[in-house]
Formats: C-alpha cells, sequence, structure tokens
C-alpha cells in the first residue's frame, strides 16, 4: 500500500514538496515561538503550527516571486491565530471542572452526597403507606421511643413497632429498587 502525505518528499506535485520544505525549515522555529506565546501548552501550540502549515498550503504560493519572506509571513499568522485563540475563549463563558461548581455552591463532595442520597430516600419513603410514612416519623425522624410515638399516633405500642417493622422492610426494598444497598 503506498500513501502519500501532503508535503512528504514522495508528494506529487511541487507545491507539496514546497510545503514540506516550509515546514522542515521553518517548523521548529515556529513551534518554539508559539510554544512561549501559550505558556507551554504543547497541544494548542501543534494546533496553531498546523493551521499555519494550512493557511501557506491555502495560500498556494509558498515562495512569492516579489521576494516576500515567507518566516515573517509566517511568524505573522501564528502570532493571529494565538491572539484569535484567546479572544475566543475570553469571549466563551469559563470552563468549570465538578470541583469548581461544588466549591462556589460553598459546599463539598459530602454535602452533594448527603443531599442526593436524601432525594432517593424521599422517593423511596412515597411508595410507603401512609400509616407506615407516620410511624417511621413518628419514632425514628422525631427521636422518640415506640411508647412515646404510640402515644402521639394514638394506636397501641405493637401497632407502632409493628409499622416500624414493615416500612423498614419496605424502604430497604424500595431504596434497593433505586440501586441504594
Amino acid at each position: 500500500m503506498n500513501v502519500t502525505v501532503i508535503g512528504s518528499a514522495g508528494a506529487a506535485t511541487q507545491e507539496e514538496r514546497a510545503l514540506r520544505a516550509l515546514y522542515e525549515e521553518h517548523g521548529p522555529a515556529i513551534y518554539a515561538y508559539v510554544l512561549r506565546l501559550l505558556s507551554g501548552d504543547t497541544h494548542r501550540t501543534e494546533d496553531i503550527v498546523q493551521e499555519t502549515l494550512l493557511r501557506c498550503w491555502t495560500k498556494q504560493n509558498l515562495v512569492d516571486d516579489e521576494g516576500m519572506a515567507v518566516r515573517p509571513w509566517m511568524f505573522r499568522v501564528a502570532r493571529n491565530l494565538v491572539i484569535d485563540g484567546q479572544r475566543t475563549r475570553a469571549a466563551r463563558p469559563q470552563e468549570v471542572s465538578g470541583a469548581t461548581w461544588v466549591s462556589e455552591l460553598g459546599t463539598d463532595a459530602d454535602d452533594i452526597d448527603r443531599l442526593l442520597s436524601s432525594i432517593v430516600v424521599q422517593d423511596a419513603l412515597s411508595v410507603l403507606t401512609p400509616a407506615h410514612r407516620e410511624a417511621l416519623r413518628a419514632t425514628i425522624f422525631a427521636d422518640r421511643t415506640t411508647q412515646q410515638a404510640a402515644e402521639a399516633l394514638g394506636v397501641p405500642q405493637g401497632t407502632v413497632k409493628s409499622r416500624v417493622y414493615y416500612a423498614l422492610r419496605s424502604l430497604r426494598t424500595a431504596l434497593e429498587e433505586r440501586g441504594v444497598r
């Protein structure tokens, strides 16, 4: 399989060979210049150098008949591409990581986990019968004994114990259905 890369030594046209020669002659210097402009960002630097060479390629006149030096032109194109990229990023909203938005909320990851867990628990509680939810609220959530809850609810203590037992069983099943162990 014979593959010809644009600008390679085996390139078919004179322009392709000229582009390869330009890259070999000016590429390292442009790379070093752009790398300094971008404070060491190698990925963006490679993109800028490639775009600079692509613009040379599309210009179609890589060696100017009027004697215009190509190197200063390429440096100017690279510099302008860096400036355009910075202006574009400045015009967009700042990208943030998950850690940034968590800190902007004034909470940490544990608080977020607790919030999400409480939402799942609230959803699971909604599948319980009203009597079971009431028994859990009167005992566990209100931090009462079954005797105190029975007095508050006006039902026998055994009924409260039974409702709490079955409520917890149903709650466990509902949580497992939601992926909580």
